[in-house]
């Protein structure tokens, strides 16, 4: 649509306008009072609930993780391990799965679990054995390792 005239464009500007209110409108309907049909307040009140979901979308996210972990901490003590430990070992043995995955497996496969918690088992041994070396130290060099064993 081609305009020639500024007067023709204003004057065409008006459906726009009134969709645009109709959508603020459609998100005020359930509000209390005047907001869901004065479109003046009902403009401020649906900013205001957006803002609120956006920051309930991210406490959302923050509550699940900290459940993820809790749960994960809670079946890694059933093998003897701890939280920081298992995800720490498991991480340096290459496993790319997430908390929510891992979380999943302890609740609803115990077995697989216990796998990945063999798994960094394994390597947390393998790193201390690493760490205290065959106990030979370099001529010259004192070291703690040497007075743990």
């Amino acid at each position: 649509m081609v305009f020639l005239t500024l007067s023709c464009w204003i004057r065409s500007r008006g459906p726009d306008r009134y969709w645009k209110v109709q959508e603020v409108l459609k998100h005020a309907r359930h509000f209390r009072g005047r907001k869901n049909r004065c479109y003046s307040l009902a403009v401020r009140a649906v900013r205001r609930a957006f803002v609120y979901a956006t920051k309930g979308r991210r406490l959302k996210q923050r509550n699940m993780r900290t459940l993820w972990i809790s749960r994960i901490a809670a079946a890694s003590r059933e093998h003897g391990m701890k939280y920081p430990a298992l995800m720490h070992n498991l991480t340096k043995t290459s496993v790319q799965l997430n908390r929510r995955v891992i979380s999943d497996l302890a609740i609803t496969e115990p077995r697989s679990f216990l796998s990945l918690a063999k798994l960094a088992r394994a390597r947390q041994q393998e790193g201390l054995r690493a760490a205290l070396g065959d106990g030979k130290e370099p001529a010259g060099v004192f070291s703690r390792v040497v007075l743990l064993q």
